[in-house]
């Protein structure tokens, strides 16, 4: 593994500024096969913690870069306080891994099996 790791370059672009290259020695760029490997190990900590601390019925996938959570109820006001509380505990527990949530890339969607219009604003905020 330290073969695969070592001799890597990095530049950074900042406006027109390019910064010469500089030695990184210890990354493993997006679409690399270790990526996903080590992304999951590095996540596993997070989310078994996020499973301590919710104890809640919300279930929370992860794609790569793209979370999911998944909250089911018969009533609208129980599972939309779950998702609140869910979405609060993880976004508290990346930060203090120094990982961020884009707030703005949030959406909220409600699914339900009552008939005719049913669409509720989202209470995240």
């Amino acid at each position: 593994m330290s073969d695969y790791l070592v001799d890597r370059k990095i530049q950074y672009l900042w406006n027109n500024f390019y910064s010469p290259f500089f030695n990184v020695n210890v990354s493993v760029r997006q679409g690399s096969a270790l990526f996903s490997i080590l992304l999951a190990f590095y996540l596993l900590p997070i989310f078994h913690m996020f499973e301590k601390r919710a104890k809640i019925s919300v279930s929370l996938i992860l794609f790569v870069d793209d979370g999911l959570f998944i909250s089911q109820g018969k009533s609208l006001e129980k599972t939309n306080s779950h998702l609140f509380h869910s979405y609060n505990i993880i976004s508290s527990l990346l930060k203090q891994f120094m990982l961020i949530i884009e707030h703005k890339k949030t959406k909220v969607f409600y699914f339900s099996r009552l008939h005719g219009i049913f669409n509720p604003k989202p209470q995240l905020s």
